[in-house]
């Protein structure tokens, strides 16, 4: 059974920082696509990054292209996603997904384990 457990949301001001973390467990990873998703009240869950656990590729969404950084620590079995010069568009619960295999997916239906989320709140 895989776990998937976020941490690391909160509140900032506009133009801040935030880390979020999520910690894997249950498997091994080294095939799996880890990816992080969004979604603002009202709205559909969008793609905000993702990493394939055995290489360094990785896949962005334009609007976070050059401020978010997707990367994961082997040892921790954790992927984080580094959040700079947040926006106030940038308000949403963060999940964090993984598919056992595959492409760097940007459709959530292709993932098949996620968190339980995380509030991001940008103040303006």
């Amino acid at each position: 059974q895989v776990q998937l457990v976020e941490s690391g949301g909160g509140l900032v001001q506009a133009g801040g920082s935030l880390r979020l973390a999520c910690a894997a467990a249950g498997r091994t990873f080294n095939s799996y696509i880890m990816g992080w998703f969004r979604q603002a009240p009202g709205k559909e869950r969008e793609f905000v990054a993702a990493i394939r656990w055995g290489s360094q590729s990785t896949n962005y969404a334009e609007s976070v292209k050059g401020r978010f950084t997707i990367s994961r620590d082997n040892a921790k079995n954790t992927v984080y996603l580094q959040m700079n010069s947040l926006k106030p568009e940038d308000t949403a619960v963060y999940y964090c997904a993984a598919a056992p295999r595959g492409r760097l997916y940007v459709d959530f239906r292709d993932y098949e384990y996620w968190g339980q989320g995380s509030q991001v709140t940008v103040s303006s």
